[in-house]
């Protein structure tokens, strides 16, 4: 009796170090979802959930794109699932590395099915991208792509994004002061390199508020001067108390003034400018403490006119601060071009202090938000023709890490030439 039970405890175990040899032994995978994956040339030709994946593919000038990091040397296995109704056939082309071959696959109703496409060898490391074409179908559309697979060893070191958000990390230059600084203004230009809609080069943020220039559409662009709200109401500002509400004194010309919310709430204010890509912008804020209220003034210098003009000017309650928290960034707001790059300039910044001492500012600290942690890794800054620079997107990098400091040479003219319209406090 006691053999039996030791021969079956014996053999128990040694099914166990199979399982185990076999676990050890299936190859590395990776399963990315449709819904990370970008829409090329048209970023909306194709509809992206996190439900149904990549639907609605009719077009098939469309292409559905992946990028991702492929840290070792090897050779994967791709393969894409997707679902098609049953009966149903659509063609598809994947290119990797100006390599492409073709797959059909056969629908079978609400069961996904998966087609493969011949292995790919990758010789070095770097981003890649996996581009899949529609060729032909049976019917309107081409079916829904749900996801991207890859089976070998370099998988296992592989980087994608696997969340349903495709924005670009933002990333930021943070200009250190002296903790007793009293600063009254804040000057920087920008010089932006590449401009895909759904981009914002801010050039002069700070603890309260932010100041920039941004694409809206292919058609428009803003200039964009916002102050943030006293309280802690992140998205609905008609919850925002009016002794906590950021009160407008002035605009400009043409320009437009409101509210804000879905990121904090605030006094917004902006003005459509067809600025232009590779073109070096101006921006100055300035801060004036009035006991518990601080007057926070936005100035864009309009190069056509030669002459400084006013965005807006706002009122803060529960301030009486100077400026600090100086920083500058690039955000990509709209997820579903985030593949583009976005790369800006950023020089020549000073900042001028309450008894009149302009001082320039040559170093800066990099920040990424969350998606730069772990999800978006494909970012870079350093400095180039005495310029800070930031770029988001692209997939490259350039290994900058987070809390890296750069410095600048400096040696630039202070703005004391500056010349600032009058325009009178009317508050609304």
């Amino acid at each position: 009796m006691y053999r039996h039970f030791a021969a079956l405890a014996l053999t128990g175990a040694f099914c166990l170090v199979c399982q185990a040899s076999q676990a050890a032994q299936a190859p590395a995978s990776i399963e990315i979802p449709a819904f990370t994956a970008y829409v090329e040339p048209d970023a909306e030709g194709i509809a992206i959930s996190d439900q149904n994946g990549a639907s609605g593919w009719t077009d098939p000038k469309q292409k559905l794109v992946w990028y991702g990091y492929i840290k070792d040397p090897g050779i994967l296995h791709p393969s894409v699932k997707l679902r098609l109704a049953a009966g149903q056939t659509s063609e598809f082309k994947l290119m990797v590395e100006g390599k492409s071959s073709s797959a059909v696959a056969t629908g079978e109703g609400a069961s996904a099915t998966t087609i493969s496409f011949k292995d790919v060898h990758f010789a070095k490391p770097g981003y890649y991208s996996f581009s899949l074409e529609g060729i032909k179908k049976s019917a309107a559309a081409f079916g829904d792509v749900l996801s991207l697979n890859l089976v070998g060893e370099p998988a296992t070191t592989a980087h994608f994004n696997l969340k349903e958000r495709r924005n670009a990390a933002s990333v930021h230059l943070i200009y250190p002061l002296p903790t007793d600084a009293k600063v009254t203004w804040f000057y920087n230009e920008v010089t932006v390199k590449t401009d895909p809609i759904w981009s914002y080069y801010m050039a002069c943020g700070f603890r309260r508020g932010y100041f920039g220039i941004q694409v809206n559409s292919p058609t428009e662009r803003r200039v964009i001067f916002s102050i943030w709200d006293s309280g802690n109401e992140g998205v609905d500002r008609d919850k925002v108390a009016a002794d906590d509400r950021v009160q407008l004194l002035a605009k400009g010309d043409g320009v437009f003034a409101g509210g804000f919310g879905n990121e904090g709430t605030g006094g917004h204010s902006h003005l459509i400018y067809p600025w232009k890509t590779g073109g070096t912008y101006r921006f100055l804020v300035s801060a004036e403490p009035d006991g518990t209220h601080t007057v926070y003034s936005g100035y864009f210098y309009f190069p056509e006119k030669q002459a400084w003009g006013l965005i807006a000017r706002f009122r803060a309650p529960k301030d009486g601060h100077y400026l600090s928290g100086l920083y500058s960034f690039n955000e990509n707001f709209g997820g579903a071009n985030g593949q583009k790059r976005r790369l800006a300039e950023f020089g020549n910044q000073w900042v001028k202090s309450a008894d009149g001492v302009w001082t320039e500012l040559t170093t800066a600290k990099f920040s990424h938000d969350g998606t730069g942690k772990a999800d978006r890794l494909d970012y870079a800054s350093g400095t180039i023709n005495n310029h800070f620079y930031l770029s988001n997107g692209g997939f490259f990098a350039n290994g900058v890490k987070f809390g890296d400091i750069m410095h600048r040479s400096g040696g630039g003219t202070a703005p004391t030439d500056i010349v600032l319209p009058v325009v009178a406090n009317r508050p609304q």
